[in-house]
C-alpha cells in the first residue's frame, strides 16, 4: 500500500517500510544568496522533517528520487559541508538509497560510505521502481507495478474569480500506455506500471503547473513522448484533497 503522508511532499510504502522523498537541492541557498536573496541553510530544517517522517512511519528505508544537490554544473562549498552533515546524521537511523538526478554532479564524492546511489536510470525494490524522471528508467522497471518519479516539481496553479492566483504542490497519479512501453523497451512482459510523480521537498525550487502547460513542454523522456496518459492523471493536494483529473482541470482553470 502506498499512502501520501499528509502535508508533507512525502510517502510511505508500507510493506516496504520505505519512506521515499524527491528533489531536495540542496544548496539552492546558494544559487539565491548570488541573486541577493538571503535565506537560512535548508539542511538542517529538512534533517527535522525526515526525522519526524521516519517516527511517524517507522520506515526502515529512506528512497529519494534524485536532485539531492541543487549546483549544476560543479558543487559549492555549501553543498560539501552540509550535505555531508546531514546525510552521516541520517545513515545512523536508516538505510539510505537514492538514484542521480540532473543536479547530482560529483554526488558520490560527498555522501558518506553506506548510501547506495544509482545511476538516473533508476532501481526496484520488490514490485516498486524507482527513478529520477530526467533519463530514461531501466528496462528492469518496466516490470513494476509502480513506478515512481520527482524531476518535474508539480504543481496546479488556482485563480478564483477576483484573479487571485495561488500556486500548490501537488501529487499526481498515473498510468503508462503499456503498447508503447513494450514496443520502446522490446519487451512483451510488463508490470501494472502505476505512475506516481512526487512533489519536491523543497518548496522553494518552484514547480510546473501541469495546468498551464502542454505535455510537449514537460521535461523527461518519459513524460514529454505520450508514455504517459497524463489527461488522465489523478491530481492531489498535500492536505489529501482529491482536485480530479488533469484534463478536466486544464478545462476549468
Amino acid at each position: 500500500m502506498i499512502r501520501f503522508l499528509e502535508n508533507y511532499p512525502a510517502l510511505f510504502i508500507k510493506k516496504e517500510k520505505i519512506l521515499a522523498i524527491a528533489d531536495l537541492h540542496l544548496g539552492l541557498e546558494h544559487e539565491l544568496f548570488k541573486s541577493g536573496i538571503v535565506i537560512p541553510p535548508q539542511a538542517e530544517k529538512f534533517g527535522k522533517t525526515i526525522d519526524e517522517l521516519l517516527e511517524k512511519t517507522r520506515a526502515k528505508v529512506l528512497v529519494i528520487l534524485g536532485d539531492v544537490k541543487h549546483e549544476v554544473p560543479g558543487i559549492s562549498y555549501r553543498e560539501e559541508r552540509e550535505i555531508p552533515k546531514l546525510f552521516s546524521r541520517l545513515i545512523e537511523r536508516v538505510k539510505i538509497v537514492c538514484c542521480k538526478g540532473n543536479h547530482d554532479s560529483f554526488l558520490e564524492r560527498i555522501l558518506p560510505k553506506g548510501v547506495r546511489i544509482y545511476s538516473s536510470r533508476g532501481f526496484k525494490i520488490g514490485k516498486y521502481g524507482f527513478f529520477h524522471g530526467h533519463a530514461w528508467p531501466s528496462k528492469k522497471l518496466m516490470e513494476c507495478d509502480y513506478l515512481l518519479m520527482g524531476h518535474i516539481h508539480p504543481v496546479i496553479e488556482i485563480r478564483d474569480s477576483l484573479g487571485y492566483r495561488a500556486v500548490e504542490q501537488v501529487w499526481v497519479r498515473t498510468r503508462l500506455n503499456k503498447g508503447l512501453i513494450r514496443e520502446k523497451y522490446k519487451t512483451k512482459k510488463t508490470g501494472r506500471l502505476e505512475l506516481i510523480i512526487l512533489p519536491s521537498f523543497n518548496k522553494l525550487v518552484g514547480g510546473i503547473a501541469l495546468n498551464k502547460l502542454e505535455e510537449s513542454e514537460l521535461a523527461g523522456p518519459l513524460i514529454s513522448k505520450n508514455f504517459v496518459e497524463l489527461d488522465k492523471a489523478k491530481i492531489y493536494l498535500l492536505d489529501g484533497t482529491f482536485l480530479g483529473n488533469l484534463k478536466l482541470i486544464k478545462a476549468s482553470s
